[in-house]
């Protein structure tokens, strides 16, 4: 019994220099030196500088996007990307790419660098046992060396304290852990960021994979077109009704379609590798896509009057913010450097020379020792950690401030892009079209020898050409649909509110 109630006297002794000291910390925390957070002025208009639509001929509108007050930036990527296969495949690369991986990777270092900076604000307890022996004619028998035999001493004791703790009088403490707490949010902003960006990468990997099988399509079925042009060329230059000229001429041809399809071929190849690396694993090749399909993403027009702000939502802009905000609060570190420093360390337990007697009565011992730091002379160190503070606050906020202009700028041009790209698309299947006929008229009157093969080759070259660039502007046309969904901040949501 005696034991108990000496070991609890111990404790409630603790109790109260720890409860003192904590209350003494939250008291002097109030005196923070951190500067108010300076306002940034990124210059952008309040409105885009083109009308807000985004809206499409014949391109699918998503039924979440076209609902009053859902914001683009809210839109799952399962609710943009409307092709089933692309849906799995980003899916994937959501679990499985590296890159990605190492970014969250990333937040988890950063939040435990801030769970050890908080770990400063509160009192640390450790209980410390010793055992301290000691002995020799020199230190114990006043009569010499020689004189009797050395006595030997023991002394045991057990200690539950706190150790150089801390009194935060000016918020250094306090400012170090909001700069790690806002490097975290930073860290965690800039995961999203790659989400982001890793979406919009396999989409527009897919979307390329796509567009490169309908350019090998479109070249095999030109050769084969040559081919057969080149035939009856060949046949006709054996009943002389054509010169050697037109046969040579349409050999070329032939030859030139074949390099086009060995071409194109290894482009398949390369977008495959490539969407394989984003997804983190070979890809099955049930998704991978068999044509470009206008029917793969979908955003609806932007509501009017859509203001500037919504940049403030995106992933790189909060993490710019969140690191001026950490900036700015070591500032406050470095100014509170400059005034005294109290530190306290204090102990309270229990001594004995006899290891039995260690719990008992009359045995408690305590100890408190305060320690005041005050910088005098440090060689201009402090004002220049002061000036080197100042200077990373005012990188910060540029930054932040280019952030936004950046931003800006990427949102203007996917704008921008919208309804040249659908004027252009439209523009190209008319040139398709009337390529077409053009050819096949012209191919008619070439049988029937009324034009020279010079024509003829014209008007197949004409829509070989317009096919190409048919099927280069409608990828540029979805990818910048995927463009415009990520610059608005949307894809760190799977699913719609």
């Amino acid at each position: 019994m005696i034991r108990q109630c000496s070991s609890a006297q111990t404790f409630l002794k603790l109790a109260r220099i720890s409860l003192t000291s904590t209350a003494i910390s939250c008291i002097a925390g109030c005196g923070i030196l951190e500067p108010k957070l300076p306002a940034a002025n990124a210059a952008i208009p309040v409105e885009w500088p083109l009308p807000p639509t985004t809206s499409v001929a014949s391109a699918p509108t998503s039924s979440v996007a076209t609902a009053a007050g859902v914001g683009v930036a809210h839109i799952g990527w399962r609710d943009f990307f409307v092709d089933p296969k692309l849906e799995e495949l980003i899916a994937r690369a959501l679990a499985n790419n590296r890159d990605l991986r190492v970014a969250v990777l990333n937040v988890e270092s950063v939040r435990a660098q801030y769970r050890i900076q908080r770990a400063d604000r509160v009192p640390s307890l450790a209980v410390t046992g010793a055992m301290v022996r000691a002995g020799g004619d020199a230190l114990i028998n006043p009569a010499g060396p020689g004189a009797g035999a050395g006595v030997v001493s023991r002394l045991y004791s057990v200690d539950l304290g706190v150790t150089g703790f801390e009194l935060d009088l000016f918020g250094r403490v306090r400012n170090l852990s909001e700069a790690a707490l806002q490097r975290y949010f930073s860290q965690e902003e800039a995961r999203r960021s790659a989400q982001l960006s890793l979406i919009a990468a396999v989409a527009n990997a897919y979307l390329t994979l796509a567009a490169d099988q309908e350019l090998l399509r479109v070249s095999q079925a030109t050769l084969k077109t040559y081919e057969a042009s080149y035939g009856l060329t060949d046949r006709r230059h054996q009943y002389g009704a054509v010169s050697g000229l037109d046969v040579h001429q349409a050999r070329v041809e032939v030859e030139a379609a074949r390099s086009d399809v060995s071409f194109f071929s290894g482009v398949v190849a390369q977008d495959i590798n490539a969407l394989n690396l984003l997804v983190g694993a070979p890809a099955d090749a049930t998704l991978l896509p068999t044509s470009l399909d206008d029917a793969v993403t979908g955003l609806s027009p932007l509501p009017a009057g859509l203001p500037s702000e919504v940049l403030l939502r995106r992933p790189d802009v909060l993490q710019a913010e969140h690191t001026l905000r950490a900036a700015n609060a070591n500032i406050g570190a470095a100014r509170a450097a400059f005034f005294p420093s109290i530190s306290l360390t204090g102990a309270v337990g229990t001594a004995s020379t006899e290891l039995s007697d260690l719990f008992k009565s009359n045995t408690d011992t305590w100890s408190f020792t305060p320690s005041l730091s005050l910088p005098i002379f440090q060689g201009g160190r402090l004002l220049a950690n002061l000036d080197g503070a100042h200077a990373a606050r005012n990188i910060a906020l540029a930054q932040y401030e280019r952030t936004i202009q950046g931003g800006f700028r990427e949102v203007a041009d996917a704008l921008a892009l919208t309804a040249t790209l659908s004027a252009q698309r439209r523009a190209q299947e008319a040139l398709v079209e009337a390529a077409t006929s053009a050819e096949q008229l012209s191919r008619a009157r070439y049988e029937a020898g009324r034009d020279s093969y010079l024509i003829q080759l014209d008007a197949q070259r004409t829509l070989y050409g317009a096919q190409q660039g048919l099927i280069s502007t409608r990828l540029a046309e979805q990818a910048n649909r995927v463009t415009l969904y990520r610059v608005l901040g949307g894809g760190w949501n799977e699913r719609s509110p």
